[in-house]
């Protein structure tokens, strides 16, 4: 497939495109923006920054992927932004590069990120996220594998979201998401397990059952924190996956847990 660029685009000299690359009508690349093969940057389109994407990934009209951080510690230079393959940014979504020179914001593989919505500087994102319209991550937030962000939610900055967990709509998140559980509300609570999500994602009745006895020891035994962890490391089987997953997420929370 060859690099097909629409004579009204603008790709600035420095910026390095790989054959199969397509840029539509009025789009825009900057001078140190480095695009793989098979990414498709739509009419009105802006890519910038120290950016570098992989293959197959699509920039929807208006979307502006690279921009300057928001940070007001910003003090110069190029700070990165690193995405991988097969993302689709839809209109009107940014996301925005690192804050200081030597550090970068991620996005892994296979995320949708819906209309509106917006990823600040330094957040780090895995893969195949749905996120929908009008949410945002803040600075330095980290997203698991296979989340789900409802509409218009917003996520504090160093928040942490776990693995095939979900957060519901228009839900302001202030505190860590644990892996696999549900979390809605102002400020958001987690309130069950993302069973549809989990089954969606192939566990078999029996992981899902485990999660269902994970969720009611930490979360309705009127434990604190320290204490869940215990009675979960003596209770169930540590050497499973998703145990020491949820366990090691909970050691890991510097915000505290939703």
């Amino acid at each position: 497939m060859p690099t097909d660029i629409h004579p009204t685009a603008i790709i600035e000299r420095g910026a390095e495109l790989e054959e199969g690359v397509i840029v539509g009508p009025y789009a825009f690349i900057g001078s140190k923006v480095k695009i793989a093969r098979g990414t498709n940057v739509m009419h009105h389109a802006t890519v910038d920054g120290a950016t570098t994407m992989g293959p197959d990934n699509e920039v929807h009209p208006y979307a502006y992927v690279g921009g300057k951080t928001h940070d007001l510690k910003y003090s110069g230079g190029c700070p990165g932004l690193r995405i991988g393959a097969k993302n689709v940014f839809r209109e009107f979504t940014t996301v925005h590069c690192a804050t200081n020179e030597d550090s970068e914001t991620v996005v892994g593989n296979h995320n949708l990120i819906l209309a509106y919505s917006h990823i600040a500087h330094e957040c780090i994102v895995g893969n195949y996220l749905v996120m929908s319209s009008h949410s945002a991550l803040g600075g330095h937030v980290q997203v698991g594998n296979r989340v789900n962000i409802g509409w218009g939610a917003g996520l504090h900055q160093f928040c942490r979201v776990g693995d095939h967990a979900m957060v519901g709509a228009a839900s302001k998140v202030v505190q860590d998401v644990p892996p696999f559980m549900i979390a809605d509300g102002n400020p958001a609570m987690v309130r069950t397990t993302n069973k549809v999500g989990l089954e969606r994602a192939g566990f078999s009745p029996e992981d899902i059952n485990l999660v269902r006895r994970v969720f009611k020891m930490f979360y309705k035994e009127g434990l604190n924190r320290r204490q869940a962890a215990e009675k979960l490391s003596a209770e169930l089987p540590v050497d499973h996956s998703l145990v020491l997953t949820f366990l090691a997420f909970v050691e890991g929370s510097e915000r505290g847990l939703s």
